[in-house]
């Protein structure tokens, strides 16, 4: 009885803690190359809807219009900022 106890304390812990750990994280100011890709981003998404379509990478994000079908892998039509950010990341 203990033992279970402990074990949901344990598993309470670590979930809290990941959830703090993430929202921290969503909240860090962006630096380098992730702000300048999210101002470049939020000047091109004209409509300020948080989805870059074709029209608007092309327009003013150019090289990712280049590898826009690339990077819309569920063929939605349009891109988020995470999307391209982590396309950026991994990118040599």
């Amino acid at each position: 009885m203990l033992i279970r106890k402990l074990i949901k304390a344990t598993v309470s812990i670590a979930i809290g803690l990941t959830f703090s750990a993430s929202v921290f994280a969503a909240d860090a100011p962006l630096t380098g190359r992730a702000k300048e890709i999210a101002e470049r981003f939020a000047a091109a998404d004209k409509n300020h809807d948080g989805k870059l379509t074709l029209a608007e990478a092309k327009a003013g994000m150019p090289r990712i219009a280049e590898a826009f079908d690339k990077i819309d892998t569920d063929n939605r039509g349009y891109l988020t900022l995470e999307q391209i950010q982590e396309v950026a990341a991994n990118a040599p």
